[in-house]
């Protein structure tokens, strides 16, 4: 098999989408997808409803933390995928030329458990298949 590909997921805060998205593709689709997660403005923080849900579905990992563009805007990727609105007008320049795409999902920050759980179900729904699709055939 080819090796595995690079998958950058980006949002506003990477606290809860983006890196729900990072946690999917690595369990999913890890055969053939390393996926990595940032935000444009990065808080610092992973939403504690966002954690909980990950853990409940076993996709929890302890390295998954929010992180800066600094931090991951030097790799080599060979897709870039925002996930909201404001990430993708806020999109950088890397230094790289590599394939951009947006799949916008609505932030249930500040919402119920069950949103986040709602977001997870509507991320794998709409974004797995895009990324496998992408980068998988």
């Amino acid at each position: 098999m080819d090796k595995q590909k690079k998958v950058l997921i980006l949002c506003t805060g990477n606290s809860c989408r983006s890196i729900m998205a990072e946690a999917l593709v690595n369990a999913n689709l890890g055969a053939c997808v390393k996926a990595f997660s940032s935000g444009v403005k990065a808080s610092g923080t992973v939403n504690i409803f966002a954690k909980k849900i990950l853990q409940q579905s076993g996709l929890w990992r302890d390295e998954y933390h929010s992180k800066n563009l600094n931090e991951v805007i030097n790799s080599d990727y060979d897709l870039i995928v925002t996930v909201c609105d404001n990430a993708k007008e806020n999109c950088p320049i890397f230094p790289k030329k590599v394939k951009t795409i947006h799949v916008g999902f609505v932030d249930p920050s500040g919402k119920d458990e069950k949103e986040y759980k709602k977001t997870l179900i509507e991320l794998e729904d709409r974004l797995l298949p895009v990324i496998k699709q992408t980068l998988c055939l």
